[in-house]
């Protein structure tokens, strides 16, 4: 088998983009930072805390999530969920995605599947 340290970088870079629509997506419920892990995890994105952590930061920071201190259990937890913003974004990755996975399902042959143009482009 190939060299398995390009293929690795490559499949890093593709799931960087995704984890963010993942999070958009997860935090419309409200979750803290381990429990979001988790729920990531069993629904296929393995995420590293020290990837997921400074991600939810600067997603909040960016308006896409918002976040309050919970005190409710035996030891304090922060809670993000989702803004209005996040949720607006949330749906245009949504449908970029949607888009590119015709394309791919295009460029792999597969019968009667439409790539619809990207709004606001020049097919590009």
């Amino acid at each position: 088998m190939p060299d398995d340290a390009p293929i690795a970088t490559h499949l890093q870079e593709l799931r960087r983009g995704t984890v963010v629509l993942a999070c958009l997506l997860a935090l419309e419920r409200p979750n803290y930072g381990y429990a979001l892990l988790d729920e990531l995890a069993s629904s296929g994105f393995a995420v590293e805390a020290n990837t997921l952590y400074p991600l939810l930061r600067r997603l909040e920071r960016q308006g896409l999530l918002v976040s309050e201190w919970s005190t409710k259990e035996s030891r304090p937890r922060r809670f993000y969920r989702t803004s209005e913003a996040g949720a607006e974004l949330a749906v245009v990755l949504g449908r970029d995605w949607a888009r590119l996975d015709a394309a791919l399902a295009t460029l792999r042959g597969a019968p009667g599947k439409h790539v619809p143009k990207r709004q606001g482009t020049r097919g590009t």
